[in-house]
């Protein structure tokens, strides 16, 4: 399958399954806003969102490694298009609005634990090393896109349509993601070891970053992103008083600033490198990222699309140094590891942001998600020099053992 293929059929599969998946969240989001929810309530439901993917994603990454990843991505839409369903119906049904929101999300998310490293280890595999940074800035540009764009068609079509044909649509956008999918083919043989000649030499290996800090490195911005998607519906509609259309015009442009963000990749990945980008990338998006509830509504228009350049070249940049640092057949553990550290994290900072905002406001949330992203980056940037370090330094020599000598003292 050539890469122009996979970017053809992979694509589109990958950011209307992020938008899919998002659209639920912030249309659930929404709804516990809307019926008094504070942050701590939405925080909830992020963090019944990532528990599951925290917990399953290292063993479902290891299922990617065993199993056919083709196959496991559309049962991961089939799957969702049916929970996307349920949430509507169990309104529908008299249900307890929290009970069914809470757990339609968290069906959907045990899926997108698995659907993650899949995701990951499929492009690993069709793609060719020589394509991978740049199908990964557009991977991830569709990925985070997907994710931002979820808030204007879930914020303006809740306010104006319900949540009914909203998860409808949900559903045939996981549909359609499977049939693209599909239309991939089955994949040749993976992952055969190449023959070594008697004689000649083993074929040198590909010089990798260290895991650990890489995977420290890329998780940390899952946190930014889920903590934001909680926070901005309490900033806009709970503090500034406007409607959910306004979360979705804000969302909007962040998507078009992780569009210009994939362009610039090209060009910046290459100039600095994509562990320098990563840092410079992260570290000035969490700036923009605390001074955005500041300025009310025309400060969000002017940085959320600014810091969405910024932290979508630092993203795709993490994300290849990620698929750089390992191997085709463990792929999809190490992205299984990493959504998990992620959404761990996610946890022990959205209960913080929420006991922060409950004390001294949104603004202060921003601020303090912002600081423990930083402290995040810097720690893995250090890790990974130690690393590099330490792995340059040479192992002393083994010294030969002393001997006593030979008939000093003849018998």
């Amino acid at each position: 399958m050539t890469t122009d293929r996979s970017h053809a059929l992979l694509l589109p599969a990958v950011f209307i399954t992020s938008l899919g998946n998002n659209i639920q969240l912030i249309a659930a989001a929404l709804l516990i806003v809307r019926a008094q929810g504070s942050v701590l309530d939405v925080g909830w439901l992020f963090i019944a969102v990532a528990v599951p993917q925290a917990v399953l994603s290292p063993p479902f990454g290891r299922l990617a490694d065993r199993f056919d990843r083709r196959t496991l991505w559309v049962a991961c839409d089939a799957l969702s298009a049916l929970a996307a369903l349920a949430m509507p119906l169990g309104l529908a049904m008299g249900g307890a609005r929290n009970a069914v929101v809470y757990g339609s999300n968290f069906v959907l998310a045990v899926i997108a634990a698995l659907f993650v490293p899949v995701s990951a280890a499929l492009v690993k595999e069709r793609v060719p090393a020589g394509e991978l940074r740049r199908f990964n800035a557009h991977y991830e540009m569709a990925l985070q896109s997907g994710m931002l764009l979820s808030a204007t068609v879930g914020g303006i079509a809740l306010q104006f349509f319900g949540p009914t044909p909203l998860c409808v649509f949900n559903g045939i956008t996981f549909a359609v993601s499977a049939v693209l999918v599909l239309a991939t083919g089955r994949a040749g043989r993976r992952g055969v070891a190449p023959r070594i000649t008697a004689g000649a030499p083993a074929p040198a290996a590909p010089a990798r970053s260290p895991l650990g800090p890489v995977i420290m490195l890329y998780a940390q911005g899952s946190v930014v992103v889920t903590v934001f998607n909680a926070l901005m519906p309490v900033l806009v509609i709970a503090d500034l008083h406007r409607g959910p259309a306004v979360v979705g015009v804000v969302d909007a442009l962040g998507g078009a600033g992780f569009l210009v963000a994939a362009a610039a990749y090209r060009i910046t990945g290459a100039r600095l490198g994509d562990l320098r980008l990563a840092l410079a990338g992260f570290l000035l998006c969490n700036v923009l990222f605390a001074l955005q509830p500041r300025f009310g509504v025309p400060g969000l228009l002017l940085l959320v699309p600014l810091g969405a350049l910024l932290f979508g070249q630092a993203r795709i940049a993490s994300r290849t140094l990620l698929m750089a640092s390992v191997g085709e057949h463990r792929v999809g553990r190490a992205f299984g590891v990493a959504n998990g550290w992620g959404l761990a994290a996610t946890v022990a900072v959205m209960l913080a942001t929420a006991a922060v905002t409950a004390r001294a406001g949104t603004a202060a949330g921003f601020a303090a998600v912002a600081l423990v992203s930083a402290l995040a980056a810097l720690a893995s940037a250090a890790w990974h020099r130690a690393a590099l370090r330490s792995a340059r330094t040479p192992e002393p020599l083994p010294t030969t053992p002393a001997t006593a000598p030979a008939d000093r003292y003849p018998a």
